[in-house]
């Protein structure tokens, strides 16, 4: 059973791991690397192996980190099909379609800029295009069910619930050689909205996401009443409350949770914008898949209610009614993408508002160290937006607890059921992964970082401290940090 990550190796994005087992080459999860030009520059790498190669390829959720990069993969051969669960098919083709129109958008625009400069040759293609985008739809098998077990050759296949987003699985892959377990990403178990994940059997091996593995999150009822504090001094100040946010889950969890706020008048009934067509079609599937949410989201949906809908909420649709908002007079909540403040529509409202001390910035994600987010959590004053060096001068709020992600209590309690499984490392900052090898160590587990791209024996291979050797430089120079 031999593992070679090409991606989520040594940070938190990218994810894409190759696995050899039962005489089948599967490829799990396809992830655009999202962060500074250095991890961004590896979406034009080439894949380490031919595309037609590959026996299948199996996805544990569409997040963009792990669906992104699949149109390259089909553009470059690949004919075979593409297995999910149903909630990842409808949401993957959200994500990927909105990724390939920011990437066509964004050439034009650079195309525009370099030809004043006579250098519209070095202005790199698109990676994909909408076209590719629909070719790799096509592919797309939505046969993974919780609980379920599907055949690819010699492999059995098994999807249980992640509780980490709509659709979210994590794998179970069995053959003659033994049992590997794929943790994709992990939920929060109080994170609100998804059903907590399913403890998993034991196994030979398994690959765990550690984004959050150094750290445990507040428990809800705690953030929730820091993020009414929040919400309410933001109000008095009478600006407007930047809340940038992910597109599917984080989106739809904090609609819920400024609905419940205000209809409990907790919180004043000031307007919500919704700045994110993507975040606004997401939602249409919660009330397909609405099974997979806790019981009280589950029941409103079933009696006809709109759970992510507060009574003050304006979905904007075009670029122009956005552009529009920030000539809007008083306090207003607008909520938009991205998460991490790298793209998005997120980065015009700060331009125009992150310089007033009346306005609020709410941050509800995760924010890599080298996101225009992180800069801001570290308190620069100063931050480059859209050509322009805008004052930091608006009021910062972080709040962790909204994270989707399972934090350090999760993943050991996921782990408990695995017996004395290989656990390997992935989709996490190397420097959180040392942190969490001695936590595994103590509980008398063994442990590894995955290499980057280098293959593993998953049973056999071991690292002197679980740490591949000759990757260390390459983390403190700050590569691979980002999400």
């Amino acid at each position: 059973m031999n593992l070679q990550s090409l991606g989520a190796a040594g940070t938190v994005t990218g994810s894409c791991h190759l696995l050899t087992l039962g005489g089948q080459r599967l490829l799990v999860d396809c992830g655009l690397f999202q962060g500074d030009e250095h991890l961004e520059a590896r979406n034009r790498e080439a894949f380490p192996f031919e595309a037609g190669d590959l026996s299948a390829v199996l996805l544990t959720h569409a997040h963009l980190d792990h669906v992104g990069r699949l149109p390259l993969l089909i553009r470059r051969g690949y004919k075979g099909p593409i297995y999910c669960t149903p909630p990842t098919l409808k949401l993957a083709e959200t994500v990927l379609l909105d990724s390939a129109r920011l990437q066509v958008e964004g050439y034009k625009q650079d195309v525009q800029r370099a030809r004043r400069m006579n250098r519209e040759a070095d202005v790199p293609q698109p990676l994909y295009d909408e076209e590719d985008v629909h070719r790799t739809v096509a592919l797309m098998r939505p046969l993974l069910e919780f609980g379920q077990t599907l055949t690819v050759g010699q492999v059995k296949v098994r999807a249980e619930r992640a509780g980490h987003i709509l659709g979210s699985a994590y794998l179970i892959l069995d053959s003659s050689e033994g049992r590997v377990i794929c943790s994709g990403d992990l939920g929060n178990r109080e994170s609100g909205l998804q059903q907590d994940f399913t403890p998993p059997p034991e196994a030979d091996a398994v690959l765990i996401e550690t984004t959050y593995a150094n750290r445990t999150h507040r428990p809800l009822a705690e953030t929730l009443a820091e993020f009414r504090d929040v919400l309410n001094q933001s109000v008095r100040l009478g600006g407007k409350i930047l809340i940038p946010s992910f597109a599917i889950e984080r989106a739809q969890a904090i609609l819920y949770y400024l609905k419940t706020l205000m209809d409990a008048g907790d919180v004043p009934r000031v307007p919500i914008f919704l700045d994110s067509p993507m975040a606004a079609r997401a939602t249409h599937e919660y009330f397909e898949f609405g099974d997979e949410l806790i019981p009280k989201v589950r029941e409103a949906l079933r009696s006809g209610q709109d759970p992510f809908k507060p009574s003050t909420l304006h979905v904007v649709t075009s670029s122009a009614e956005s552009q529009r908002i920030n000539r809007y007079d008083g306090a207003a909540i607008i909520i938009a993408g991205n998460g991490m403040m790298s793209g998005g529509r997120i980065q015009h409202h700060l331009k125009h508002q992150l310089w007033k001390p009346s306005t609020s910035l709410v941050i509800v994600s995760y924010q890599s160290p080298s996101s225009l987010g992180g800069r801001i959590v570290a308190g620069a004053d100063h931050v480059h937006l859209l050509g322009e060096d805008v004052a930091v001068k608006a009021h910062v709020h972080t709040i962790g607890g909204f994270s989707a992600h399972a934090d350090q209590d999760d993943l050991l309690s996921w782990l408990d059921t695995t017996g004395q499984a290989h656990i390997w490392l992935v989709h996490g900052e190397a420097q959180v992964m040392d942190e969490f090898l001695p936590i595994l160590a103590e509980r008398g587990r063994v442990a590894d970082r995955v290499p980057r791209r280098g293959a593993v024996n998953l049973e056999q291979t071991h690292f002197a401290g679980g740490k591949p050797p000759g990757e260390v430089d390459e983390v403190s120079r700050g590569v691979g940090q980002a999400e």
